[in-house]
């Protein structure tokens, strides 16, 4: 396992969810471009973390599970994901889509 994902993947990684941890107060009553600046915020810091290990960070499960860490922390904090994507015109699941490299 530690082939896959090895110490300086992981440590990165929950340093890039802690930061987005911390900017979650508040955000169930902000305004639509607050919550878009904090995920494409985090979004992007994982970007550099995947660039980091070769573009290979993140296979198809972590890609997943990460873009639900996303929706639930958000959801948790108040924000209503649905209406937020459908207010422009995407998906639920394309919250991240804008930003995403992984």
């Amino acid at each position: 396992m530690a082939g896959l994902f090895p110490v300086e993947l992981l440590t990165a990684t929950d340093a890039v969810l802690g930061t987005f941890e911390g900017q979650l107060a508040g955000l169930g009553g902000a305004g639509d471009e607050q919550v878009f600046a904090a995920v494409e915020r985090v979004v992007l810091a994982l970007n550099a973390v995947n660039e980091a290990h070769n573009g290979s960070a993140f296979e198809t499960d972590e890609r997943e599970t990460l873009c639900d860490y996303i929706d639930q922390s958000l959801t948790e904090h108040g924000v209503d994901v649905v209406a937020l994507t459908a207010r422009h015109g995407l998906g639920r699941y394309q919250l991240t889509d804008k930003w995403r490299k992984w």
